[in-house]
Parts: C-alpha cells; structure tokens; sequence
C-alpha cells in the first residue's frame, strides 16, 4: 500500500485546478490506494436533514413513494434514524454490524460538514486513521469549494432559497466555530425564506465576538437592514471600536440609508482567557445563563436600550453589562421569533420551553451544535413560526 502522506499529498495537488464535481472521484481513488474498496463524500443540508451524497443527481427521477436506499451511494441518507447520521450527529466514527462499511466524521474546525461513507475488507486501527486522514482532507477540499462552486451549494439545499434568504445566508458566518476552551454555534429559521434576522460570531485576540439582529419586518429591506447591520458590526469591532460603537454605527447607518427600518440586537464579546461576558442589549430579549442544568433567575436581565434605526445621535450610549462566567456556564441568545412559536392549539414555545429543551439535551451528552438542531426539530415538529426564529449557544469551557 501506497505510503499515506503521498497518497494524501497526491489528493490534494490534484485538487487545486478542478471543479466539485472532480472531487468525488479524486477522493475515491484516493482510498483505494490507501486500501480501502471506495469512498463517498455525503453533505449535511442547511437544516441538517438529510446527508447527500456529492455528485450530480442522477438523470431519472425516483418516484416519491419509492423509498430510498442507504446502500446505494447516489442516494441522500435522513440523519435521524441512519448510521451515517448517528455519525453526523455525535462525531464519531460508526461501524456497520459486517465491518466492511464505515462512517466517518467530516468536521470543519468545530463545524460539522457531512460524513465520508468507506467501504473495506475491513477495518484495522490502521485503516481507520488512514480514513480519519481522508475525511479531514476531504472536508478540506469540499470548504475550499463552497464559496463559489454551485454544485457544493446544490448539495446541501433542498429546495430554492428567497431573494432576501441568499442576502443573509451570504452574510452570516459557519454556524459553529470554537476552540478547546469555547464553542459558539447559531441556528437560523426558517433557512430557505428567513428575512430579517442574522447572526455574527468570530474569534480573534483571545476574544469571542457575538451579535444577534433581528431587523423589523420579513422581506428584502429586512434581509438588507440586518445585513447593513453586519457590515456596521464588523467594520468598527474591526476598527477598534466598543460595544457601544457598534450600537451607534448600526444605529446611524440604518437612519441613513434604510430609515423606515428598526433593528434589535444583542452584542456581546466574551474574553476566553477570564470568562468575562460583557453585552449591550437594544430592544431584544434578554440572554439566558444556563449554569449546572438550571437558568440562573434574572441573571442577564437589565433594563435595554432602544432598539436601533432611530437616529438617536447624541443619545446617551447603551449600558454595558458584565457577569463572570464559570467554566461549563453556556450562554443562551435567542431572537423572539422562538419563543413565539405555536403549537395547533395556539400556546407559545416561550422562554422557559426553549430553556428546558437545551438543557435536557445537554444532559444528555449533545454537544451544543447537536443541541441546537433538536431544537429547531423539535420546533418545526410541534410548532408553527411566525417570525424568523435565531438562537446562538456559548459555551465556555477553559482547559
């Protein structure tokens, strides 16, 4: 068998000059060299469904009442309920009961990308870290496509997106980022028509930056005021500026160029080193902190400022709050499309809902991207959205 780093080296040097479409069947032949019978990239969709295999679909079109089927490798695969998905779900690798099929993890950094579906005689501890390898390049060489290959989008959507969604999807970072001593992942729905909300979350100097939008209205100013609102973010956090900059240029730039829109935030930034959480909150609903399985009563809760858009000038600047995280504390903020949500009968997901859904599900050993996706399954399953719902969960876990 092939020595593994030039198989790999090998993969990779061939990559750079093709499209998506190539990279199945680089990332096959690749594993074969490397021992195994084949090797099969599937991608997770937006709303973490379904996992699809990275090829062109097929000519003919199956019938909807046909079932689909796992064992062939064209056909998407649902994540409840699936090995592959179970996979997805709890990233690690799984083994089918024969030992000739494998499932192994596709993970971006923190960010959950798909699984790579293996096929060998069977699996050895050698062979399982040459597919460990193989996933981590493939994953590589999907993201290295993402930004401006369509078939990669193609793949991971299910059905068309809105103008006003594209707009936004644009906008908004990888769902989950962390490292060893932090984890921030967001949801945002409904993800093919969403309008005015959005999300931001990055690291850099030791600090986690945080904002949660929820622009007034679902259509394309919506869409445009929260984007606006994300370029604002960014250029003065970037520039040096504080919490309470942020607010203001947000604030004067949608006055200015959008002025029939208001926008509620939450910003935030959290130092990793200390576990010092500082936020401003304009008009929005207040964070939760969840510590030991329980909401901590009131925690987070202050007085908010205004909402932005209103051209406040020379208006005395947003408060900052502060609180002292403990290690293991997570941070829950939510936009109130989620807590408005309805059953049939009419009663609301609300606060102390949303707040035991995460907390069962933590206890239950999911990690906080996996937290997140129950939920907003379990909201489609049993409610009805009647705004854009957003949730971002912080978790803040120091060496």
């Amino acid at each position: 068998m092939p020595n593994e780093d030039a198989v790999l080296s090998a993969l990779l040097a061939s990559s750079n000059r093709v499209t998506a479409a190539d990279i199945p069947a680089l990332i096959d032949e690749a594993g074969r060299k490397l021992g195994l019978s084949g090797a099969q990239v599937y991608l997770a969709d937006l709303q973490q469904a379904r996992l699809t295999p990275l090829v062109h679909p097929a000519p003919e079109t199956p019938s909807p009442n046909e079932p689909t089927d796992p064992s062939k490798p064209s056909e998407p695969i649902q994540i409840e309920g699936s090995m592959a998905g179970l996979a997805y779900r709890t990233q690690r690798t799984q083994r089918s009961r024969d030992d000739c099929t494998a499932w192994v993890p596709m993970i971006d950094g923190v960010e959950r990308v798909g699984v790579l579906r293996v096929t060998a005689p069977c699996f050895e501890d050698a062979v399982l870290e040459s597919c460990a390898a193989l996933s981590g390049l493939a994953t590589l060489l999907v993201m290295a496509k993402s930004s401006h290959d369509e078939l990669v989008v193609d793949r991971t959507r299910s059905r068309t997106m809105t103008t006003q969604a594209e707009l936004l999807w644009a906008f908004v970072p990888p769902r989950t980022i962390g490292t060893d001593d932090v984890t921030s992942t967001a949801i945002l729905e409904p993800a093919y028509e969403a309008g005015g909300d959005a999300f931001d979350h990055s690291l850099g100097d030791g600090v986690l930056h945080l904002a949660l939008l929820d622009a007034m209205g679902h259509d394309l100013a919506s869409g445009g005021a929260s984007a606006v609102a994300l370029g604002a973010s960014r250029a003065t956090r970037r520039a040096g500026g504080t919490l309470a900059d942020i607010a203001t240029t947000i604030d004067t730039t949608l006055s200015e160029w959008i002025p029939d829109r208001l926008l509620t935030a939450v910003i935030a930034r959290l130092d990793i080193a200390t576990g010092q959480f500082t936020w401003i909150n304009c008009g929005h609903p207040p964070p939760l902190l969840i510590r030991e399985g329980h909401v901590v009563p009131r925690a987070m809760e202050f007085p908010a400022y205004l909402p932005l858009g209103l051209g406040l000038g020379q208006a005395a600047a947003p408060d900052e709050h502060h609180i002292r995280l403990q290690p293991g504390d997570r941070v829950l903020l939510y936009s109130d499309g989620v807590t408005e949500a309805r059953t049939s009968d009419g009663s609301l997901f609300g606060e102390q809902r949303l707040a035991d859904s995460v907390i069962r599900s933590m206890a239950s050993g999911n990690a906080p991207p996996e937290t997140l996706r129950r939920l907003v399954r379990n909201l489609h399953e049993h409610h009805r959205l009647h705004d854009d719902a957003t949730i971002m969960l912080v978790r803040w876990h120091p060496h």
